[in-house]
């Protein structure tokens, strides 16, 4: 061990024994850059970093928990049975069965009760495989594991097996990451390559209708799955009429069927917020994003279809359903797996948005495309980056006539 004494500056960052010190510890993150030559900027680290994170999903986390308790208890309003599984033990001995009288307090615990077991499970194996490649590596255990888990269970359907769980995040942190190097030289999100490996190695189990709500004999489908099945129609539909429509609020604040947290858009766009004001996020990569979205789908409603409804869902309706919302604010945002140049991180961020509505609409089985849009511009950010520095050789070259 090192005899040095720890300098004041490591004593200011560091979190602390008092809540001043931890809060402290998180927002100096965003202290002004120093002035003047100094290189040293700020002490942001990875401890730091995924604490913010964590704390700006809470809002969908919280909003997740209650929405499944209240798309359970639609359910039973609709006919459909309370389940008799393990996970509810402790909620129906201390408050009974959920009704359609339950309150909202009963409705988040109902929620509460299937998501831990789901959250805890990715945790441990998660912990479990950073612990064994650690260890063989001789590294430190960094922190992202918990907001690998974290962010993996958002994106999952509450039924989801357990055991699927499981599968799901040994591969996304095996082969998404940790073959790789581990944190910080993985390519591809980690989360979502989870999520790829049990939606294509599962495809009858993961994407069954009965995965959506928490009851028995219930079959829930989400908004995208509907309108791809012309059950929801948007012809003559302007995108600026859904500012008026009960569906769309509906859809915007996450009272619908769909991932744990990935259905309300205000509670991920207020956790994105944070993000972007602690510069956690690129502001670039969220408005390529958007820009790529907007004007993907902008195309499409011009272009039309009789045969294919999605030809007519307008932007405004991309942006409120499926995984749209929780991949544009926090995966493809990823640091370490988006491009690191400014004017590469604009071009990801396009790319995104336009293979996310193009793979919505041209692949009408497959009416989530948000995972597979942010996968494959994982793989183009090197290349961005790659361009961009080109393209900056070339232009000092010909400025400076060599």
């Amino acid at each position: 061990m090192s005899n040095q004494k720890p300098h004041k500056q490591d004593e200011y960052y560091a979190h602390g024994n008092s809540m001043k010190d931890f809060l402290r510890s998180l927002f100096i993150a965003n202290a002004r850059p120093t002035q003047g030559r100094v290189a040293v900027r700020d002490g942001l680290d990875v401890k730091r970093t995924m604490h913010m994170v964590m704390i700006c999903l809470l809002p969908a986390i919280l909003f997740g928990m209650y929405n499944i308790g209240y798309q359970a208890q639609i359910a039973i309003a609709a006919g459909a049975a309370a389940p008799d599984a393990w996970q509810l033990v402790p909620f129906n001995a201390l408050f009974g069965e959920i009704t359609t009288q339950s309150s909202g307090s009963s409705l988040f615990l109902y929620g509460a009760s299937f998501y831990f077991p789901i959250y805890i499970t990715a945790l441990s194996v998660n912990l479990f495989w950073e612990v064994i490649f650690a260890r063989v590596r001789k590294q430190q255990l960094h922190e992202g594991f918990f907001v690998t888990a974290l962010l993996f269970t958002l994106i999952l359907p509450v039924n989801t097996p357990l055991w699927m769980v499981a599968m799901g995040i040994s591969f996304g942190v095996v082969m998404g990451k940790e073959v790789f190097g581990g944190m910080g030289c993985n390519f591809l999100n980690p989360a979502l390559t989870s999520l790829a490996f049990i939606y294509f190695a599962y495809p009858k189990v993961f994407a069954a209708k009965e995965q959506l709500v928490a009851v028995d004999g219930f079959s829930g489908a989400t908004q995208l799955t509907q309108i791809a099945a012309k059950k929801l129609s948007f012809n003559d539909y302007s995108w600026f009429d859904a500012f008026t429509d009960p569906r769309w609020l509906d859809a915007f604040l996450g009272f619908q069927p769909g991932g744990i947290g990935e259905t309300s858009t205000l509670a991920l766009l207020i956790g994105g917020g944070l993000l972007l004001l602690t510069r956690l996020a690129n502001w670039r990569i969220v408005v390529g994003v958007l820009a790529g979205m907007i004007l993907t789908a902008s195309m499409f409603n011009l272009i039309g279809s009789s045969k294919n409804a999605m030809f007519a869902l307008p932007w405004t309706w991309h942006l409120v359903t499926g995984g749209f919302a929780i991949g544009m604010m926090f995966m493809a945002t990823d640091p370490i797996t988006a491009a690191y140049s400014n004017k590469g991180k604009f071009a990801y961020g396009v790319l995104i948005g336009l293979m996310c509505v193009l793979i919505r609409v041209v692949n009408p089985k497959m009416p989530e495309g948000m995972m597979l849009a942010i996968l494959f511009a994982n793989l183009w950010a090197p290349i961005f980056d790659y361009i961009v520095v080109q393209a900056n050789i070339k232009r000092r070259i010909a400025r400076n006539g060599l």
